[in-house]
């Protein structure tokens, strides 16, 4: 295997998709998974150790980008919406995934409790991805959305960690470390950089590098996921990378220019062609269950919250996406024998699928006027001051 030249072609996928995004408006990312469903099914494209590598650090990394981006202050002040949305989120789907699975379809329990999680996600990469290349990260009904992605997400990963973790010395040392970090990495963080910061060795991100791969490893040792972790450092950072904008937009450049294009890229890979068509109803019919369940809960919630009816749609829309914690969710069920290779292929289909469609509406019909009816990140502090 000559290495350039596969990364050559990999990048080449990137850069495609990038040059597709400008010219159409859709989300970069949203071309990146369907590139890589093509390339996977038709042009020969595998995975390497390397691609993994980058993958599964552009998957973490973005979830620390996206804990960072959600915003304390309108975290408090927007907390009833921010986590009866996030609650209604996970629940409503993961209930009603997994009886479907378990009564009609027939799968063992275990099984269908996995797919009741996978399905009940939020895709914070997705919705990450979005809220900045639209611009809405910065207004209010953007971080109400991140701040309710996160509440969703905390509940799939703890909904994980809960129902199949392995009660080892692992687990309780990844806990205790967790908790350290967290209640350090603020004190340490702002010393640090104003000591060390603003040099060309980009000592203040490389500390944010140590943490987020010092927590991942412990949290695979207790066979846990390394998205926890960097998605509860990025919040317990968002106060101090709000102040630090420029080493934020640094990050985010690394993010988006290098590692999130293989991770996109490699979701989509995992889409068997061959399967979708086999287990196509199947797949249809829990695509279905999620986004209706997501309707149920979240489109009255946002409504009885006051937020307009476009911008209602376009929160539910983007509440129904789904797959970095959804994907993770199958790959774990099925590297742990919880489900079968067809099962996975079910799941991870579907999963990539509430990836792909509610953002295509959601970006098409239902996004808002960033200059029109979104409150700007301005006129937020205005009104508070």
């Amino acid at each position: 295997m000559n290495i350039w030249l596969d990364a050559a072609f990999w990048i080449g996928l990137t850069l495609v998709a990038s040059m597709f995004s400008v010219w159409t408006g859709i989300s970069v990312a949203m071309i990146e998974i369907v590139l890589g469903v093509v390339g996977g099914n038709y042009l020969g494209l595998q995975t390497t150790p390397w691609v993994d590598f980058l993958a599964g650090f552009g998957s973490i990394f973005l979830t620390f980008l996206a804990g960072a981006e959600v915003d304390p202050v309108v975290l408090r002040t927007k907390f009833k919406e921010s986590v009866s949305i996030g609650l209604v989120s996970f629940l409503i789907p993961f209930i009603a995934c997994f009886l479907f699975a378990y009564f009609i379809s027939g799968w063992t329990l275990e099984a269908a409790e996995l797919a009741g999680i996978a399905l009940s996600t939020t895709s914070v990469a997705i919705v990450y991805s979005v809220m900045v290349e639209s611009g809405l990260n910065s207004t209010e009904l953007g971080k109400i959305i991140l701040a309710a992605c996160f509440i969703t997400d905390l509940g799939t990963v703890l909904a994980l960690g809960v129902v199949f973790a392995q009660y080892n010395v692992w687990l309780y040392v990844f806990i205790a470390a967790t908790l350290v970090a967290l209640l350090l990495v603020n004190k340490m963080a702002g010393p640090f950089i104003n000591a060390l910061g603003g040099r060309v060795s980009q000592v203040e991100i490389k500390i944010i590098y140590f943490f987020l791969f010092l927590l991942g490893g412990l949290a695979l040792k207790a066979n846990s996921e390394a998205v926890l972790p960097a998605y509860l450092l990025g919040l317990a950072l968002a106060k101090l990378l709000a102040r630090e904008k420029e080493m934020l937009y640094r990050m985010r450049t690394t993010a988006f220019a290098i590692l999130t294009p293989f991770f996109f890229l490699k979701a989509g890979l995992l889409l068997n062609i061959s399967s979708l068509w086999a287990g196509l109803t199947l797949i249809l019919i829990l695509l279905g269950i999620k986004m209706l369940s997501k309707f149920i809960g979240v489109m009255p919630l946002a409504l009885a919250f006051k937020i307009p009816k476009r911008e209602s749609m376009y929160t539910t829309l983007l509440m129904s996406t789904g797959l970095t914690f959804g994907s993770i969710s199958a790959m774990f069920g099925l590297t742990h024998d919880i489900i079968n290779q067809s099962q996975y292929s079910i799941l991870v289909s579907a999963v990539v699928l509430t990836g792909i469609l509610p953002t295509l509406i959601a970006q098409a019909y239902f996004r808002p006027d960033r200059a029109g009816k979104v409150k700007s990140e301005k006129q937020v502090e205005m009104e508070r001051s």
